[in-house]
This record gives C-alpha cells, sequence and structure tokens, in this order.
C-alpha cells in the first residue's frame, strides 16, 4: 500500500467521489436535500483544508526567512525579485490575451438558451472595499501574529522579507542560532506535509462528491457551450505556459510538469491553491529548485501569479457581454485587458477574489453586475480549472527563475535541499 503513488490515490479518490455524488444527486429526494447531504462531504473537505491552513503560515515563514538569510549577497534579494515580477506581468498579460481571444472567437454567451437575470439583480459579491488603497495597506501586517493566524500569505511574505534581510545583516555569528532554527523548522515542517498529504485522497473524494450530489451532470449539459468554451481555453494556456518552461527549460519542463501533477490535481479536485501548497513546494525543490527560490518566489506566485484566474476574469466579463448582446470593441476590450492587469493584483485573500475582481470592473464599462448570476452557479467547476492552472503557472515560474539565476552564475536551479521522505511515494 505504501508503494502506491500519491497520484493513483488521488485519482481514485476522485473517481470514487464522481460515482458515489452521482448516486447521491440521483437519490436525492430534492436541491435542499441534495445541498444537506453535500454538507457532510464539506464536513470532510474543511477538515482536509483546514490541515493545509494549520502548516501554510509557518512553512511560508520559515522557509522564506531560511532563504533569505542564506543569499550571498543582499543585491540577490532584490535581482530574483525582478525576475519574478517580469515572468508574472508577462504571464498575467498572456492569459488574459487569450481570455479574450477565445470569447471572440467562440462565442460562449451568445444563444445561451438561459433566462438573463433582471439588470439590478444583486450579486451579493461584497467590491465595497477592493480598491487598490485597500490594497496597499493590507500589505503590511498590524500584527504578526495576527498574519499568522487568519493565513494573510501577502502580510507573511512582507514581514518574512523585514526580518529575513535583518537576520542576514546581523554580525557574522550573532544570528547563527535563528538561522539554525529557522532551518530545522523548515524540514520539520515538510515533514509534517508527508503526513497531512496522507489525507490529501480522502479530501479530494469528499470534494468532488459535495460538488456532483449538488450540480449532478445537468449543469454540464446546460452550460455545455461555456464550459467546452473555457476548457478549451484554459488547455491553450497550458500550452503556453508549458511551451514558455521548455524554451527555458529544455526538455526538463516535460519532467517538471510530471513532478506537477499531484499539487495540480490537489489544486482541481478541491479548488484551492492553498491545498497545493506544500505539494508544490516539495515537488519543485525534488526537480532541482533550491529551497531560498522556492522559498521567495512562491508566496510572490500565489498572489500576484495566477493565470487561470486571470484568463476567467477576460473570459467571464466577454461572456456576460454577450449574453445581454452588449458590443465591446477592440479598444475597450484592449482597456478592460489594461484595468484586469491592475485591479486582479489585489484579489490574493479576498474570498472569491476572480468574481469580487469581475463584479468590480464590469460597471466601468456598462456591463450589468447581475450577469455573474448566469455564471456563479457552475463557479466550482470553473474554479476547478483555473486553480489547477494556476498551480502549474507557479510552479513553472519558480523554475524558470531559478534557471534564470543558474544561467547568472547563481545556484538556483542545481542544489535541491535535501528532502525528508515522505510517508506516500510520489512520482
Amino acid at each position: 500500500m505504501r508503494n502506491i503513488k500519491l497520484t493513483t490515490w488521488i485519482m481514485a479518490g476522485m473517481a470514487l467521489g464522481i460515482a458515489v455524488g452521482a448516486v447521491c444527486h440521483g437519490q436525492a429526494a430534492s436541491p435542499a436535500a441534495a445541498k444537506e447531504i453535500a454538507g457532510y462531504f464539506n464536513l470532510v473537505t474543511d477538515i482536509f483544508l483546514r490541515l493545509i491552513k494549520m502548516i501554510i503560515a509557518p512553512l511560508v515563514f520559515a522557509t522564506l526567512v531560511s532563504g533569505i538569510a542564506g543569499m550571498s549577497d543582499g543585491k540577490a534579494l532584490g535581482r530574483i525579485g525582478l525576475k519574478a515580477f517580469a515572468w508574472f506581468l508577462t504571464a498575467s498579460f498572456i492569459s488574459l490575451s487569450l481570455g479574450l481571444l477565445f470569447s471572440n472567437l467562440l462565442q460562449p454567451g451568445q444563444s445561451l438558451g438561459l433566462p438573463l437575470p433582471e439588470l439590478g439583480a444583486a450579486t451579493k459579491l461584497s467590491t465595497a472595499n477592493f480598491s487598490l488603497k485597500d490594497f496597499i495597506t493590507h500589505l503590511v501586517p498590524k500584527s504578526f501574529f495576527e498574519a499568522m493566524a487568519t493565513n494573510a500569505i501577502l502580510q507573511i511574505l512582507v514581514f518574512s522579507l523585514f526580518f529575513g534581510c535583518a537576520v542576514a545583516a546581523a554580525r557574522p555569528g550573532a544570528a547563527a542560532t535563528v538561522i539554525k532554527l529557522t532551518d530545522e523548522v523548515a524540514h520539520i515542517m515538510l515533514t509534517l506535509t508527508g503526513y497531512v498529504m496522507r489525507f490529501a485522497p480522502l479530501g479530494v473524494f469528499a470534494a468532488v462528491a459535495s460538488a456532483i450530489t449538488v450540480q449532478g451532470f445537468d449543469a454540464l449539459a446546460t452550460y455545455g457551450k461555456l464550459l467546452g468554451s473555457f476548457f478549451l481555453a484554459i488547455a491553450a494556456l497550458w500550452v503556453v505556459l508549458i511551451g514558455a518552461g521548455f524554451a527555458f527549460l529544455g526538455p526538463r519542463a516535460f519532467t517538471l510538469v510530471k513532478l506537477l501533477r499531484e499539487p495540480i490535481m490537489l489544486g482541481f479536485s478541491t479548488a484551492s491553491s492553498e491545498s497545493a501548497y506544500p505539494k508544490l513546494m516539495e515537488q519543485l525543490e525534488k526537480f532541482g529548485v533550491s529551497g531560498k527560490i522556492t522559498g521567495f518566489v512562491l508566496p510572490l506566485g500565489y498572489s500576484f501569479n495566477l493565470d487561470g484566474s486571470m484568463m476567467y476574469q477576460a473570459f467571464a466579463a466577454l461572456f456576460i457581454a454577450q449574453a445581454y448582446n452588449i458590443d465591446m470593441s477592440l479598444g475597450q476590450q484592449m482597456t478592460m485587458l489594461l484595468v484586469l492587469m491592475v485591479s486582479s493584483k489585489g484579489m490574493a485573500g479576498v474570498p472569491r477574489g476572480s468574481l469580487v475582481v469581475v463584479a468590480a470592473v464590469l460597471p466601468m464599462f456598462g456591463l450589468p453586475e447581475a450577469g455573474l448570476l448566469l455564471i456563479m452557479g457552475i463557479d466550482q467547476i470553473l474554479d476547478m480549472a483555473r486553480t489547477g492552472t494556476n498551480v502549474l503557472g507557479n510552479g513553472i515560474a519558480t523554475a524558470v527563475v531559478a534557471q534564470w539565476e543558474d544561467l547568472d552564475g547563481q545556484p538556483g536551479a542545481t542544489s535541491p535541499r535535501p528532502m525528508a521522505a515522505t510517508p506516500l511515494a510520489s512520482s
């Protein structure tokens, strides 16, 4: 049993979840009864996600501080950060552009065959506090312990940067105990990750079973054109991302994608990027990315490099315009692309962040916010696809930045940190 790969267990959990969910959906007396049954599955999923959240904050803090303290010089931090943001901005622009392109080509909002929500219908999405000012203010934690307690990744990142730089700047030998402690904590957290991952197949099973119990397969037929168009666009984005990885990593890019299967499947099945974070970090270090690169670039990517979510935002906005027969010129679409490039950077940590961004941007272009009600019913399925894509994009981005460091003569992708053995064998 121990020799079975985690990927196999996760796939088995997904398959069993689909089968059990289909049976529960068929046996449920009413939609309300289906939701009640799904609630029991959600209990298992919530416990698994809580286990993940339990280790995220100390894992990010320990690996980031350990990595910064081990930087060879003060310029390394800025250099790696600039390379990472160069990739993030380019990937964001490409993701948004592909979303616009496929929306225009496939026209998923035309001939929808569904009643359109009234223009004044409420979506109950809170966009009041979604602004650049609030985002910038949110970057700086009021308390390190509050940031840790709420899993505010950006705030943990900011504190860790300051703390790590202070450790690195301390006189020789003065911070040796702290450096050794954080490095050991990082290794302990990675071992703990292995224990938590034992529950991944169960969490995946419950998440998929819950979604199918509520949705059934009827939604796939009703929203077939939208789902088919979006998944085709996502597939195209995967080709672009993997192609970009190949351009910088060569044939090793396919090895990386193989290693990323487990975190991608975790993100896809649970629709939670957090669930994939520990496994993604582990797989990147197996690929050969050093701990200092992974610990710094990955938290940044989780906040600023959400390729699947970016595509979804452009796709959803044009879908709503098409559903309401509102024609948008090429100039308006390009303007919306630029607005989304900026506004989407504030969605990290916002509940249903992608929907909130779209809801905030729609009124700027005369598009009805009520149109989001057309999507919200199947948003769980769409969220699964964009989350899995976010995981892939961040894995490739981190590996490419490490490769750039290696080409610059810095030890980025050639010296993987020794990894503790995980309880379940993986690919």
